[in-house]
């Protein structure tokens, strides 16, 4: 599969003539992606690729990133009988392996094609094969193959089951994709071993809700020290806030965040913010998805259980709770993680005399 590149017109006759395309829905799903993904480069927005198309948003999302699932699956050795069957349909199955490395997209993706399964059970599978990978040695009885890896999360799961129904079920799921036979008797022995193995629970996620406009103080440019001159004074430019977090950019690209003085940033090294949603993080009580800042202490590089730490996952930064130690490099720390202030009625909270009375 070859990436797209402009013909011998230029980028509008060449945009357009993929739009055109998209429309008429000529080619494979895998051609839509490189299409899609080439006009966004190029600076056409997913509104405006949908209202020429009909290719809303996610599903534009869903055939990109498919799309580089599948181009990773033939560098890396897929089957040709996978990649025949997934060329032609299934983009949503693919867009579930977008998180492990390439070499397991390749063989979960055979896996996934031998049992012809749907995106809910592969979102499931590829966090198996996903856990599995962070073991520095696998564990007895397992081999690297991915049905290996989702039976050892069956006998993981089964294994901390007293209910022997559910045990059962369990058993069941792991024995259909055990791929080893050491990994079928692993499963086996649990058939006549009925002890219940305590259950790890992973840590609690370092929420904060900043409350208060104390916690939210504002970020002003420093002009100098007097004696300035007009010009000094003209020279700083007008600085504009980002909310929810009132990040502030500058000339040189660089975006600052002021966050109150809580003693777990006081005594960071070296800590680092990124953006992201809070439906990146496993959360049973959480009512709504809002955007969140995730601070890094970067200095912090060691392995414990008690904390999530970010890891390079091949192709962006990623984070994970892990288990045991990992035997790939931990990049930091995961040390808070702040929702925006609760806001009823911003305008109305400007106005003091109304708060009086």
């Amino acid at each position: 599969m070859t990436e797209i590149q402009p013909n011998s017109q230029n980028l509008e006759d060449t945009a357009t003539e993929l739009l055109v395309k998209l429309r008429q829905k000529q080619g494979s799903w895998v051609e839509w992606g490189q299409a899609i993904a080439y006009l966004q480069k190029n600076g056409y927005n997913p509104q405006t690729i949908f209202e020429a198309t009909g290719f809303e948003p996610i599903q534009q999302n869903q055939v990109i990133v498919g799309s580089q699932v599948y181009a990773s699956m033939e560098k890396c050795g897929a089957s040709a009988e996978t990649l025949a069957y997934y060329k032609q349909k299934s983009s949503d199955v693919l867009y579930e392996l977008r998180g492990l490395n390439q070499e397991d997209r390749a063989s979960t993706a055979d896996l996934t094609f031998e049992y012809k399964l749907d995106a809910d059970v592969v979102r499931d599978i590829a966090k198996a094969v996903k856990d599995f990978s962070w073991f520095p040695n696998l564990p007895e009885g397992f081999s690297k193959h991915p049905g290996d890896a989702v039976a050892y999360q069956s006998w993981k799961f089964a294994k901390q089951k007293s209910d022997l129904s559910e045990r059962s079920r369990l058993i069941a799921k792991g024995l259909r994709f055990a791929h080893s036979e050491s990994a079928r008797k692993q499963l086996e022995q649990l058939l006549m071993d009925f002890s219940v193995a305590p259950k790890v629970a992973p840590p609690i996620l370092p929420f904060y809700r900043l409350e208060s406009d104390e916690d939210l103080p504002r970020i002003l440019p420093v002009i100098g020290e007097l004696p300035l001159t007009q010009e000094d004074l003209k020279a700083v430019p007008l600085i504009t806030e980002i909310e929810p977090f009132r990040m502030v950019k500058f000339a040189g690209e660089q975006a600052w965040v002021s966050l109150p003085g809580w003693k777990v940033l006081l005594n960071a090294e070296d800590p680092v913010v990124v953006i992201g949603n809070s439906d990146i993080f496993p959360n049973p009580h959480q009512s709504k998805i809002e955007p969140i800042m995730i601070v890094i202490d970067r200095a912090q590089r060691e392995w414990d259980i008690s904390n999530y730490f970010v890891f390079d996952n091949g192709e962006s930064i990623d984070f994970q709770w892990f288990e045991t130690a990992p035997k790939i490099p931990l990049l930091g720390k995961m040390i808070v993680l702040v929702r925006p202030k609760k806001v009823l009625d911003e305008e109305f909270t400007k106005d003091a005399w109304q708060i009086d009375e």
